[in-house]
């Protein structure tokens, strides 16, 4: 077993053994100055309506219901902010659904305004999950948020959900277009993670990703 092998599996150990040790929901925040003011870390989860975000989260914390999962896009409407490990050693902010809502307009814009100032002003934010369906790869409203993180040079790490959807082929070409695209944006972490809610796939590494960013 080389160095790097036994580097990663104490990474997706130390990742395994955070999200074993509790979830739990804090707040929702519908407005800046509500969010906390400890100064702990935080990671944000952040995609499409629809990309499976609620569904991810559930699963990588072992919770049926942790986040709400619906056949309706749309329906996180605030920042949800959950403590992550033992005493609560860093948020999970799990964050509005872009591209869809069924809701008035002035909402949605309210929401879109909320993510803006968060993801642009947010000092305890150390990296940003950004969520793509492996079955489409990036779309506009992904290109939007990628540009805001590089304005605001903060770190983001693309994260394809659904990876049980697509054909073996259909899959690497989406993983080669992201990649390649990726590599064009400062703020963007060079490794993609490739996941799956329902088959499990990914989780590990993705919970290690999470981890470092506890101590960082």
């Amino acid at each position: 077993m080389s160095a790097e092998n036994i580097d990663s599996s104490a990474d997706t150990a130390a990742g395994d053994k955070l999200f074993a040790q509790g979830c739990d929901f804090v707040k929702g925040v519908v407005k800046m100055d509500g969010l906390p003011a400890d100064g702990r870390n935080e990671v944000a989860f952040a995609g499409r309506s629809n990309v499976g975000k609620s569904s991810l989260i559930n699963a990588l914390t072992g919770r049926k219901a942790l986040a709400r999962v619906s056949i309706t896009p749309g329906r996180t409407r605030e920042l949800n902010f959950f403590t992550l490990g033992k005493d609560g050693l860093l948020y999970l902010v799990d964050m509005p659904g872009y591209g869809y809502a069924k809701a008035p307009k002035g909402q949605v814009k309210g929401w879109n305004r909320l993510i803006e100032d968060y993801l642009k002003g947010r000092q305890e934010l150390r990296r940003l999950f950004l969520l793509v369906d492996s079955r489409h790869g990036l779309k506009e409203t992904d290109r939007a948020t990628m540009a805001l993180m590089d304005e605001a040079a903060v770190s983001y790490q693309v994260v394809l959900t659904k990876a049980d959807k697509p054909k073996s082929e259909e899959l690497a070409k989406v993983l080669e277009k992201v990649s390649a695209e990726l590599a064009k944006h400062p703020a963007a972490h060079p490794e993609i993670l490739v996941t799956s809610s329902r088959e499990g796939h990914g989780l590990s590494e993705l919970r290690a990703a999470v981890a470092a960013c506890a101590v960082t």
